[in-house]
């Protein structure tokens, strides 16, 4: 078996999905994936900023991932249809590094979802453009997607409600939060509208 390459990432992601807020994957009286989504299945974007990163002598710094989930039920019951989508700035040295990352291939938050995935879509380069407003995140995608994602209301003086729900993408916390007006995604035959459903942010730090 090759050696894996040493590699740590950090920065920002949010996520949307079609779930009611909130989305009872993570947060309900069954165990974590295992009830049922708001809507019987799971479309969801998690959309990913790198502020830092390395991958063996690769750099990571400023680029961009989307990773787009189908489920045909709970979450872990697995069968997933998985896509994602690198960005387009990335050489060929750092989209392998990023494959390699976020297909869960090297370790780390990935490699808990990849026993999950049934079907690989494969990953497409394009534009991604990742803008953090306040405390709102969006992200575009030209002709395919446009996600965003803003704070679930709350009495707390921060205006945020930060949760430790063990999310294996920000295990310590991540933020509740709602889509947006247009959250939308078209591609691969999916087309899903995720405004004013079940959304997630949070700061990420990664390593193998």
């Amino acid at each position: 078996m090759a050696t894996q390459r040493k590699w740590h990432l950090s920065g920002d992601y949010f996520e949307n999905c079609n779930c009611n807020v909130v989305c009872p994957c993570l947060v309900s009286p069954s165990a974590p994936f295992t009830a049922r989504p708001s809507q019987g299945v799971c479309d969801v974007a998690l959309i990913f900023h790198i502020d830092e990163g390395r991958y063996g002598e690769v750099s990571l710094d400023g680029l961009n991932v989307a990773v787009i989930a189908h489920t045909p039920g709970p979450m872990g019951e697995g069968n997933w249809t998985l896509a994602a989508y690198v960005d387009e700035r990335a050489d060929d040295k750092q989209t392998q590094a990023l494959g390699a990352i976020f297909s869960g291939t090297e370790g780390g938050p990935m490699a808990a979802f990849a026993p999950l995935v049934g079907r690989h879509l494969g990953a497409k380069k394009a534009p991604i453009n990742y803008t953090v407003q306040g405390k709102s995140r969006s992200a575009d995608i030209p002709g395919i997607m446009h996600m965003q994602v803003q704070p679930l209301g709350s009495m707390h003086s921060s205006g945020e409600i930060w949760a430790a729900t063990g999310h294996p993408v920000a295990p310590e916390k991540i933020a509740l939060a709602v889509g947006g007006e247009s959250s939308t995604f078209a591609d691969h035959g999916m087309r899903w509208d995720n405004s004013g459903k079940n959304g997630h942010y949070a700061p990420i730090k990664w390593s193998n």
